[in-house]
Formats: structure tokens, sequence, C-alpha cells
């Protein structure tokens, strides 16, 4: 008998949540971004909850400028614990939850990100994820002997060459590699370990990795970017994509385009979990949600807002709040965003405030305000048409916008059979539901089937 599909369920919890205001959120503490208990005490209710993992995003530098002045002294985006780190830590207290940490291919090497990663997945038991990314700010540039950051072709055409030589260093023992024999004094079977031996453009790798294969395989692979030369890498190698369509079609449209990618490269299009992230303001009625969505908006500062708004629209600290949003100027830095945000603005007759607090509420990503009912029927729409594998679910405030989500939402999907009541497995591979990975050089390999 076979079991009906259910949804996969991430919880994205940078910084203090994903409203710019959550700092000032009377219930959220201050300095929990650099509280390790802060983290735990999420990662424990997200546990209970019986959530897939916790994925943390990643910068290698502070990313948001003082634009307008005066904005980034008052931004929460500023300092942070970081990922790998973090995660080590917080395995340790934790037996069924996941670990998905973001780790950049254009400033580390792919020996240190094999390396650490499997020693995440070791600590762990099994449950450790990579979010491959590349960095594309000059903050990050300047913090690693550059100038400027590397031109779009050349950062994607480094990471593609980044995955292969780590999943090549994955791959250096053979499972049974590792005899320990003390009676003759064999650790290792010398015939089970392999040389990457790696030349290419941008690496030269020779291997073994350091560290023998990890109780899941390999640790799971995560990837974001929407672009084309994103979209093959997820093809090829992730198990998961963190996506970030705004609506329905758009999302089937990528849905597709990503499974179709992973069939190209000879996988089966179940192997990669296509999970869009979901900002929620919730209460037991509409009004409820509305006055929760109130609240956190009158605690945006204007800078703050403003900031939200300057790669797109420009400067607009001379303009009236509660005016009108202005044309267009020529030094913007994204304009086709800025055009969207524009034409929004324009046909919902929004002043500047009002399309700052939309932005704010959720780092510009999908927002929904509702009941549990309301949420669950717009998640069960995208999950049931082609839209989603699952969700990664960015919280307005932590631990608060979590609990609220874990109990009212969850147990919604569960009542209506979308979502697990116990973990299915030891590992994150076994609950995301994605296939065992073999490694090449396993004595039968090639007559097993592999991703």
């Amino acid at each position: 008998m076979s079991v009906a599909r259910q949804m996969r369920l991430g919880l994205s919890m940078r910084y203090h949540g994903y409203h710019l205001a959550a700092w000032r959120h009377p219930d959220v503490p201050a300095a929990g971004p650099l509280d390790f208990h802060y983290f735990l005490n999420t990662t424990r209710i997200a546990e209970r909850a019986k959530f897939d993992m916790v994925f943390l995003a990643d910068g290698i530098g502070i990313r948001t400028k003082d634009e307008p002045e005066g904005a980034l002294c008052r931004s929460q985006q500023t300092v942070e614990l970081e990922p790998l780190t973090l995660f080590a830590a917080i395995a340790t207290h934790t037996t069924q939850i996941g670990f998905v940490a973001t780790a950049s291919t254009t400033y580390n090497e792919p020996y240190h990100i094999a390396r650490k990663f499997a020693s995440l997945d070791h600590i762990s038991g099994g449950r450790a994820g990579w979010n491959i990314v590349t960095s594309w700010s000059d903050e990050e540039a300047r913090n690693f002997n550059r100038d400027k950051h590397l031109d779009y072709a050349t950062r994607y055409e480094r990471a593609e060459e980044f995955v292969r030589v780590v999943t090549g260093l994955w791959n250096s023992w053979e499972d049974d590699a590792m005899v320990r024999d003390k009676a003759s004094g064999l650790y290792f079977d010398p015939t089970k370990m392999h040389l990457l031996n790696h030349v290419g453009k941008h690496f030269k790798v020779r291997g073994p990795l350091s560290s023998i294969r990890t109780p899941q395989g390999r640790p799971i692979l995560v990837q974001a970017g929407a672009a084309e030369q994103g979209q093959e890498i997820a093809g090829a190698y992730a198990e998961v994509v963190y996506a970030a369509q705004m609506d329905i079609a758009s999302a089937q449209t990528y849905y597709a385009s990503v499974k179709g990618r992973a069939v190209k490269h000879g996988r089966s299009p179940d192997a990669v979990k296509v999970m869009p992230g979901l900002t929620t303001f919730l209460g037991r009625t509409e009004a409820a949600a509305q006055a929760k969505y109130d609240d956190m908006r009158k605690l945006i500062h204007p800078k703050v807002g403003l900031a939200v708004l300057y790669n797109f629209l420009g400067d607009l600290s001379g303009y009236p709040l509660d005016g009108p949003v202005p044309d267009l100027r020529d030094d913007v830095q994204v304009r086709s965003i800025g055009n969207s945000h524009l034409e929004m603005a324009r046909r919902e007759n929004l002043t500047i405030r009002q399309l700052y607090e939309r932005q704010a509420a959720g780092f510009g990503g999908r927002v929904l305000i509702g009941t549990p009912e309301q949420i669950a029927d717009d998640m069960q729409a995208w999950f049931e048409n082609g839209a989603a594998d699952g969700f990664n679910i960015c919280p307005t405030h932590l631990p608060g916008g979590l609990e609220d989500f874990a109990t009212l939402v969850v147990p919604e999907l569960q009542r209506r059979g979308l979502f697990r009541m116990e973990y299915e497995g030891a590992t994150l591979r076994e609950n995301l539901g994605v296939p065992s990975h073999v490694n090449p050089h396993q004595s039968g390999a090639s007559s097993r089937a592999a991703e």
C-alpha cells in the first residue's frame, strides 16, 4: 500500500526573525542572534513540531548598507553566529531534526567545505545539509582581498566545479573501507580509499578527504538560485531547492523547470524537493492575524523601511512617507524589481510607508495573513497543484512566530493528512524521502540505483 505524499517543512531562523523590526518585538530577546540557547530553544520547538530541518542563511560580511544614512545602526541584519559552529553545538542537544547551513563557493575552498559538512553529519548522526550559494556583494569581496565581487558567469562556473569537487571528496572512502583490525594492525583497506585527483579551471584537489563516508552517505545538498545556472546546479546535484516565487503560477513554472532538469541529469523528479519560503501572521480569527501584522509594522523605524527600498527605488528620504511613491530615478541599482514595486504601488495606491511595510514583513518574501485554516488552504493548494513539495517557514519573530505556526498550522496540516505525525527515520535524507546516495566506487555500485 502506497503512502500518501506529504509536505516537507523547514524552519529558516536567521537573526530575530524575518520581519525587519523583529528585534523590537517585546517578546524577542534583543541579543538573541548571539545566544546559543536562543537558537537551541527555537530548534527544539521545530523538532517537537516534526519539522524536517532548520535552515540558517548566511553571508560572510555585513551586506546591509547605511543607505539612507542612519539605517545601518538601526538594522538587526548585522551580527550573528557562524552556522556550522552553531549547528555542531545544537546537534548534540537534539535527536531527529536536520541542520542546513549556508557556505559560499566564492570565498571558501572545496576541501574545507567537504570536511566541515562531513564532520557535522557525523556529529549529528546523519542530519547535515549544505546550502550552496555564491557570494554576490562587494561587502563580502572586501573581506577576502578583493574590491569587487566576481562577475556573474565566473561565480557560477566556479560554483559548479566547486560542487563537483566536494561531492567527489565525499566519495573518497567506500562504506566498508575501515577495517580497524587490532590483531593484524590493518586500520583500513587500501583498495577502498580513492584519490580524487581533480584538475580543473578553478581547483586542483588531490584528496582523499580525511573523513569517512557519513551516516547518510553524504550531506544533503540544498540550492537556492532561481537563475539559469542555479537551476542547472539544482537539477544535477540538489536534494532540496529553496524557492522564492510570490504567486502560484510562477511557482508552478519554476517547479516544473527544476524537476525537468533533474530528469535531464538522470535523476528522479522526486529526488529534489522544491520548498518555497513563506512568512505567516497567524491568529485564530482574521482580525487577530491582522492585528499581529499591524502591531509589527508599527515597530519599523522609517530609516530601516527606506533602506528596504533603496536598491530598487533609490533614496526616498526626501519625500513624504505618507505620500505617493515617486517615479524611478536613473541611478537605482535594480530597475526590474524597482519597476515591479512601482507598478504595485500605483496599482494599489500605496504610500512610501505602506510599500516598505509590505517589504519589511518578510525580507521581501511571500507573506500570508490569516487563520490556521486559511494558511493551510494556501499551502495545500501549492502542494497539490505542482508548485511545492513543502515550505521553508520564515517566522516573523523568534520564537513567537514559530510557536504560532507549530501550535496552530501544523495540527491543521496533520488533520488533513498533509504532514507527518512522527519522523520517518533517523537521518535528514530519510525524513525528506530522497534517494540514498551510492558511492560510485563501492563494489556493485553500477548495478544499483543512484541519485
